[in-house]
């Protein structure tokens, strides 16, 4: 197999993962800061991925295995991370609900692309803004230190918790476009 740019992208976002955990907990006064920035260039190439693949012809069945592999991977990492480190049960439940809705979706395509309707179910603008909102809310609450007098971590917390509206919004924007082939199924 030959890679190209878009998954080499992606790949790297893979390698980011362990590089900022390491940060994440290490005892340096700037390690959640770093932690944080990497985190959000490694984010950054989830959009310059899918850009390359589409602008440069790059776009391969590899790729679209990989891309929200790496993302969901990177999510729920540090999510589990982030609930670890400092949780009361409203970020738990956060966590619960986001890490949950990435399983499901992705079960979800899984099927759908089994019965040939994977098209059905593909990333619309609910699930972009989710994953915006999810970005910066996890990037800020690892960074965690307060910035020029700004609450970050709260700042953070509080996009964590319209991304997990959104999370539920979204899941439920794809449930409903596959309701019909799962209502076949199960009466067949």
């Amino acid at each position: 197999m030959k890679l190209n740019l878009a998954n080499i992208l992606t790949l790297l976002r893979i390698a980011a993962i362990p590089v900022v955990v390491v940060c994440f907990y290490s005892p340096l006064e700037y390690a959640r800061p770093l932690a944080a920035v990497l985190f959000g260039l490694a984010a950054v190439t989830d959009m310059i991925d899918g850009w390359v693949a589409r602008r440069f012809n790059q776009m391969s069945r590899f790729g679209e295995f990989l891309d929200p592999v790496a993302d969901k991977l990177m999510v729920a990492i540090i999510l589990v991370m982030l609930v670890q480190a400092q949780s009361n049960w409203f970020e738990d439940v956060i966590a619960m609900i986001i890490i949950g809705r990435e399983i499901t979706i992705m079960a979800l395509r899984e099927w759908m692309a089994t019965i040939g309707e994977r098209a059905n179910v593909k990333v619309d603008v609910t699930g972009k803004i989710k994953t915006t909102l999810q970005m910066f809310g996890i990037a800020f609450m690892v960074y965690q230190h307060d910035f020029l007098g700004i609450p970050v971590y709260t700042v953070g917390f509080v996009l964590l918790v319209l991304a997990a509206v959104m999370t539920i919004w979204s899941m439920l924007v794809y449930l409903r476009a596959a309701w019909p082939f799962i209502k076949a199924d199960s009466a067949g």
